[in-house]
C-alpha cells in the first residue's frame, strides 16, 4: 500500500515539505508540520471556501458509525459535499461493524467501491483493524481510546482565537478520556501546554501520556497532569470539559456523578483562569453537571465555534488524503 504525497508551502519563497499521512487513526499519525498542514489548510479553506468547490469532485466517502452523531457525522457530510464528492452513512448502532463478517473482508470490499473509510466505533482496535486492511485512507471519526479530528478542531478555534499556539495554555477538567488523550497529543505536537485534572483513577492513559511527553521533548510542550481542577485552571487561557460519562459507560453514571461533582466547570472555578479565557466543550453538554448553563452560555464560551470548526478541519484532512486530483496544495496561515 502506498502513501500520498502532500506537498505544502508556507509562502512562495519557502522550501516545498513533503508529507505523508495515509490514515488518520491517531494523532500520532501525524507529524508536528502534518498538524500544522491541517489547520493552515483549514484556515484557508475556512477563508476561501469557494476555492476549493469541486477539489473531490467524483470522490466517494463511505461513513461506518456504531454511535450517535450530530456534529461527526454532518460536518463530515457537509464539508465532503461542499468539496464536490459524496457520502454514504452506514447505521451501525444496532450492531457492530464486523457483527457480520471479518473486519479485513470488509476493508478489501470498501477499498474497491470508494475512496475513504469514515469510522466512528467503541473500540480502537476497529479503525486500527480497518487501515490495516484497507488501501484507501481510513479516519478514525471517534474510538474509546481517541478523537483525533475533535482535537484538531479544537486548536485550530484556539488559534483563531488567540493566535501562536505556543503561548497559551489549556486546561482540561474531568474524565482522563478520549479527547483528553488526543488534546494531549495535540498539544504535545504543536509545542503548546497543557494541563489536565482528573480523580484519582480516572487519569489519562499511562501510554498516551508517554508519548505526549517524547513529543513534547522535541517541541518544547508542556504536559502536566494532576489531580486537582483549581490548580489546572490557574491562569489558564482555555477552560475544558466533557461529560462525565462517555457513550458505553452508562452503568457507571450514578458513582461518576459522585467522583466528578468536584470536577464541575462553574463561575468559581473559572474565576481562577486568565481574565481572557474561554470555555470548550466538545458537546453534547450534561448542563448541570460537568458545566453550569452560566458557563456554556456565557459570552466567555466559544463550544460552537469548536463545533463550526470541525468541518473546516476534516475538511483539510479529507482534501490533503485524497488530494482532490492536485499534487501541489498551497497552504498559508491565515494567521501570518
Amino acid at each position: 500500500m502506498s502513501s500520498q504525497s502532500l506537498h505544502t508551502s508556507q509562502a512562495v519563497s519557502a522550501p516545498e515539505k513533503e508529507f505523508w499521512c495515509r490514515d488518520l487513526v491517531s494523532i500520532c499519525d501525524l507529524s508536528p508540520q502534518e498538524l500544522k498542514a491541517v489547520m493552515d489548510l483549514a484556515g484557508l479553506m475556512k477563508a476561501r471556501p469557494w476555492d476549493f468547490r469541486g477539489a473531490l469532485a467524483g470522490k466517494q466517502m463511505a461513513m461506518f458509525f456504531e454511535k450517535p452523531s450530530l456534529r461527526t457525522r454532518l460536518t463530515f457530510e457537509a464539508g465532503m459535499a461542499s468539496l464536490g464528492g459524496v457520502s454514504f452513512f452506514v447505521d451501525q448502532t444496532q450492531s457492530r461493524i464486523d457483527a457480520r463478517e471479518s473486519l479485513s473482508d470488509i476493508a478489501r470490499n470498501l477499498e474497491r467501491w470508494v475512496d475513504v473509510v469514515v469510522l466512528r466505533t467503541f473500540d480502537h482496535s476497529t479503525v486500527a483493524t480497518m487501515a490495516e486492511h484497507a488501501c484507501i485512507p481510513v479516519i478514525n471519526a471517534l474510538s474509546e481510546l481517541e478523537h483525533p479530528c475533535q482535537a484538531l478542531a479544537d486548536y485550530f478555534t484556539l488559534q483563531e482565537r488567540f493566535g501562536d499556539l505556543r503561548n497559551i495554555r489549556l486546561a482540561f477538567v474531568g474524565d482522563g478520556n478520549n479527547v483528553a488523550h488526543s488534546l494531549l497529543l495535540a498539544c504535545a505536537c504543536l509545542g503548546s501546554s497543557i494541563r489536565i485534572a482528573t480523580p484519582p483513577g480516572y487519569e489519562p492513559s499511562a501510554r498516551v501520556i508517554a508519548d505526549a511527553q517524547v513529543i513534547a521533548h522535541e517541541t518544547g510542550a508542556i504536559v502536566e497532569v494532576c489531580s486537582d481542577p483549581y490548580t489546572a485552571v490557574s491562569g489558564a487561557d482555555a477552560v475544558y470539559t466533557d461529560v462525565w460519562t462517555s457513550m458505553g459507560q452508562e452503568h457507571e453514571a450514578a458513582s461518576r456523578a459522585s467522583v466528578f461533582e468536584p470536577y464541575q466547570v462553574n463561575q468559581e472555578l473559572m474565576s481562577e483562569a486568565a481574565p481572557n479565557a474561554v470555555f470548550m466543550h466538545c458537546l453534547p453538554a450534561h448542563r448541570g453537571q460537568e458545566v453550569t448553563d452560566s458557563v456554556i452560555d456565557s459570552s466567555r464560551s466559544i463550544v460552537f465555534d469548536q463545533a463550526e470548526g470541525r468541518m473546516h478541519v476534516q475538511k483539510a484532512i479529507l482534501l490533503l488524503l485524497l488530494g482532490g486530483g492536485m499534487n501541489r496544495l498551497p497552504i498559508r496561515s491565515v494567521h501570518a
